[in-house]
């Protein structure tokens, strides 16, 4: 089965409104930025969204905030660099969040995969954010509970990857990708290269194409840190306004 898509726009035109998305990267390294702006162009609204921060400046994930697209954010990291678009939208009571240390993130992304209902941890034990959830004990250490992280789609970026979906990743931009991979009802990929079928070393495969829907091919990815110092800006600024209600 071939997955290549002709197209970012192809590649995300089935997320719809209100769908839970997970959105891959550790900051701006291995996030699928251009998948995030064709997500953005779609008009889909009224999302939840996880990912491992709450985006920066005004591109990426910051943007799709901004734009008013998000409802619900699931993340560890809310405070970074420059999170004004989600500090605004938090502050004015627009956008709900839900705030998961960032291990037990991972594992709950990796349980929602591995169809791991629950697990139990020590971390938050004693905090607000064990407010309400399960505790038990275990060799006299009190542990909480926490149930497992799956979506509808996720998006996420690779390095290389072939018309199956089997997918390698570069150096840290495999961090929570490949997890997502396997969380997700259908999986979209934006990879720097598509290589024929066999070219990719069966042993280097860190994602097999089971886990895989949709790949497109992004030749020269767009970093988030660069776009920021550049000050950029997603949408363009010259482009047609959206259909969302000003001040949504």
């Amino acid at each position: 089965m071939n997955k290549i898509q002709s197209s970012l726009s192809e590649a995300v035109s089935q997320i719809k409104d209100g769908a839970t998305v997970m959105i891959g990267g550790f900051g701006g390294s291995g996030a699928p930025l251009e998948l995030i702006h064709a997500l953005i162009d779609t008009g889909a609204k009224d999302l939840t969204i996880v990912n491992n921060n709450a985006g920066n400046g005004d591109v990426g994930l910051a943007a799709l905030i901004r734009e008013a697209r998000v409802s619900k954010l699931i993340c560890s990291f809310p405070r970074s660099a420059d999170p004004k678009a989600f500090s605004e939208r938090y502050l004015a009571g627009k956008i709900e969040l839900e705030i998961v240390p960032q291990g037990t993130l991972a594992e709950r992304i990796r349980a929602g995969g591995a169809g791991i209902p629950a697990f139990y941890t020590p971390t938050s034990f004693g905090t607000e954010v064990a407010e309400g959830k399960p505790v038990e004990k275990f060799e006299g250490r009190s542990y909480v509970q926490e149930r497992w992280l799956k979506a509808d789609f996720s998006i996420i970026k690779a390095f290389k990857g072939d018309a199956m979906g089997n997918l390698i990743y570069r150096m840290a931009g495999r961090n929570f990708n490949p997890l997502m991979a396997m969380a997700a009802k259908h999986t979209i990929v934006q990879v720097n290269h598509v290589v024929e079928l066999g070219a990719l070393d069966p042993e280097t495969i860190v994602t097999p194409g089971i886990f895989v829907n949709s790949v497109v091919e992004v030749s020269n990815p767009q970093q988030e840190e660069i776009l920021n110092r550049e000050g950029a800006y997603y949408p363009p600024l010259n482009a047609p306004l959206s259909n969302n209600e000003a001040g949504a």
